[in-house]
């Protein structure tokens, strides 16, 4: 099983993914190291600026969050999730909405707890310069299809 990054665990990740998924109702995700390896590949891209900038590059194959920590923390797997998940209190299931201020959304919870997603690869890098810390995950299958609910 590919590591996570030198000091995060697969479980690191894949726990929290499935806290949120367990609180909808949805099964749960299982790491998968293909995933892996692109969120890994994409996050030493990011390594050298630590620009919040998604990849554009898996073709759509994949769907990704992404997480920036200011330098001087010791940004864990679950800060970013954690951060992910809090948008929950902006999404209306029912309505299959969001109501997110702006410059917020509910994008990255409704990735989390996606239904159909079952797999998922992440990576996090200590930027170089003091940049601070850079975690992405992403999903297979992706989620956030139009006019589709999560769950």
């Amino acid at each position: 099983m590919m590591a996570a990054t030198s000091t995060a665990t697969v479980q690191d990740f894949v726990d929290p993914h499935n806290a949120a998924r367990s609180d909808v109702g949805v099964a749960a995700v299982s790491w998968d190291d293909t995933v892996a390896a692109f969120a890994m590949w994409y996050a030493v891209q990011r390594q050298g600026d630590c620009k919040l900038q998604h990849s554009d590059y898996s073709g759509g194959k994949y769907g990704e969050n992404i997480f920036w920590g200011s330098a001087g923390a010791d940004w864990s797997p679950e800060d970013a999730v954690v951060a992910w998940v809090k948008e929950k209190q902006w999404y209306d299931h029912g309505r299959n909405s969001c109501s997110a201020p702006a410059g917020n959304s509910c994008g990255h919870y409704t990735q989390v707890v996606w239904r159909n997603t079952t797999a998922i690869g992440c990576y996090r890098v200590v930027c170089d310069n003091n940049l601070g810390v850079f975690i992405t995950c992403n999903y297979s299958p992706p989620g956030n299809v139009d006019g589709k609910s999560p769950y």
